[in-house]
């Protein structure tokens, strides 16, 4: 799979976001910190999943948004789709976990595109409740894909999380 066409698509909120019991600025997310560190080690091609309607600077609101989302098990408009997703083979996918899975961006991201045949490989940050159900999830959202086991990184950690990144994707057989 090392040598196969491969794609980041990542939801990431920079911002006031908690980090280590508190409340912090990032100047950039968590999520895409990792993404980040994936793509220096594979050469992927990069996709931020991105919605219309943007998320509240506050910290305390977004999660209040979030809920809300999950309650309704809505589907946020995002803002574009990946034109030519078929031509790629494996899909990196990168989330924060929000309220015990993937934001429901990142459904709607799922729902928008065919993933028959492709292998997906989910990461996630968070603050404690690691990935969540959002590997069953995507496994009931994309049935036809094949799921490989997904690294969680603590946000607190993903400046320091080099060598984590590193060790999952050997375990997994993905670097060249």
């Amino acid at each position: 799979m090392a040598n196969s066409k491969s794609l980041i698509a990542y939801f990431s909120r920079k911002g006031n976001n908690y980090v280590g019991g508190s409340i912090v600025n990032l100047p950039i997310g968590n999520t895409e910190v990792i993404a980040k560190k994936i793509q220096k080690l594979t050469g992927s091609d990069m996709f931020q999943i991105k919605t219309v309607k943007s998320y509240p600077e506050d910290y305390t609101e977004t999660t209040k948004v979030a809920k809300e989302e999950e309650r309704k098990n809505a589907r946020p408009e995002l803002t574009e789709i990946v034109d030519d997703m078929e031509s790629y083979d494996v899909i990196y996918l990168g989330y924060p976990n929000w309220w015990g899975t993937m934001p429901m961006a990142v459904f709607t991201f799922l729902e928008s595109h065919d993933f028959s045949g492709k292998t997906i490989i989910p990461f996630c940050t968070h603050e404690g409740s690691g990935m969540g159900s959002s590997e069953h999830d995507i496994k009931r959202l994309c049935p036809n894909a094949k799921v490989l086991p997904g690294l969680a990184i603590r946000g607190s950690s993903v400046n320091n999380a080099d060598e984590d990144v590193v060790n999952w994707l050997k375990k997994l057989d993905l670097l060249p």
